[in-house]
């Protein structure tokens, strides 16, 4: 039996019932693809639920203010996705009249959506006979056909797509990218796979070989940058506190934060008490200064270690635009400052 039988066979058998697979509606195909990006399907599924609740079609997330989108958002990382899933669904809903583009080279086109993103709507969607590549598939591959191409490599997309295109039922393209995607998060997963049971046992190459814990190949290592954020989190006279939006461009971009210090290293109390005496709150006379927290909380991002502290900050009088706890939560804040407030704030 090829391979393409056998893969498929394997996925009706054992697929998991995602709600994004029960509908050819590219919206919520779209929606679901921008959010796995990067994100496992159990973390990705309830957020998947509450966009399309809130958001039924591609006019009521158009319609929608940009805080709201992020405050949905929140925890799932990656904000730009966000950001990029708003304009793009305002650009759809206004331009192209709420149609979505039907073919890979126009999908190509829309803010956020990549190569592998588009291939996914056209042959989820639309039935294009276009190739999925992604973490799953070049594992799989790599492994059945014993490739040794670097995956870090430009050039490696193009070759896997090609290997996958010929493997590729041409008369339904959609039901196999989604047989190898599934098979790669299930079954021949990127750490001690279960190849006993697998059904390629028997034509696996790099099983054969003994190379399947070798396979895929990928040797770009991501330099991870180490940051030392100091949070200040003020309390006035009347309980209310202060908070900024993130406008740059970077990490966070269009969240709330408190003001913050950011340090080349972990600092005490003596240089925050200096640095919140010479450039914060000036207006304000600050009454104290204590840690919340005496370690670091590190929150990992994919190139990124934050060291987070923060700083209670108790002022005399009035803080200009200060915003009280009920209204604070209303903010879309990134998940480590989320659960602060959650948890800690009083």
């Amino acid at each position: 039996m090829i391979f393409s039988n056998l893969l498929i066979q394997w996925y009706l058998q054992n697929k998991r019932d995602l709600p994004w697979r029960n509908t050819t509606n590219p919206y919520f195909i779209w929606l679901s693809e921008i959010m796995l990006q990067q994100t496992r399907v159990a973390q990705g599924m309830p957020y998947f639920l509450s966009f399309t609740t809130a958001f039924p079609t591609v006019f009521d997330l158009a319609k929608a203010d940009e805080e709201q989108v992020l405050k949905l958002w929140q925890g799932l990382g990656y904000y730009s996705r966000a950001r990029n899933l708003h304009k793009t669904a305002q650009y759809i809903a206004t331009d192209l009249e709420g149609i979505f583009p039907d073919t890979y080279n126009d999908l190509l086109k829309l803010k956020g959506v990549g190569e592998y993103t588009a291939a996914a709507i056209a042959s989820f969607s639309y039935n294009e006979v276009v190739p999925v590549v992604d973490g799953n598939v070049f594992r799989v591959l790599s492994r059945f056909l014993d490739v040794e191409t670097d995956i870090a490599q430009a050039s490696a997309k193009k070759e896997f797509a090609a290997l996958a295109f010929e493997l590729m039922p041409k008369d339904n393209p959609a039901i196999f990218n989604q047989a190898i995607m599934e098979f790669g998060a299930l079954q021949c997963v990127p750490k001690s796979p279960d190849c006993g049971s697998c059904v390629f046992n028997e034509s696996c190459a790099a099983l054969q070989k003994g190379k399947v814990d070798q396979l895929p190949v990928k040797s770009k290592k991501l330099k991870v940058r180490n940051r030392y954020f100091n949070y200040l989190v003020v309390e006035d006279e009347n309980g209310a506190t202060v908070i900024h939006k993130r406008v740059l461009k970077g990490i966070w971009q269009n969240l709330y934060e408190f003001p913050l210090i950011e340090t080349e290293q972990v600092v005490g109390f003596e240089v925050i008490a200096k640095l919140v005496q010479d450039d914060f709150f000036k207006e304000n006379k600050v009454v104290s200064i204590m840690e919340w927290n005496s370690e670091s909380i590190i929150h990992k991002l994919s190139h990124q270690h934050l060291y987070i502290k923060f700083w209670k900050i108790k002022l005399k009088g009035v803080v200009k635009d200060g915003v009280d706890v009920v209204s604070m939560k209303t903010f879309p804040f990134p998940i480590v400052i989320h659960n602060f407030i959650e948890k800690e704030y009083i």
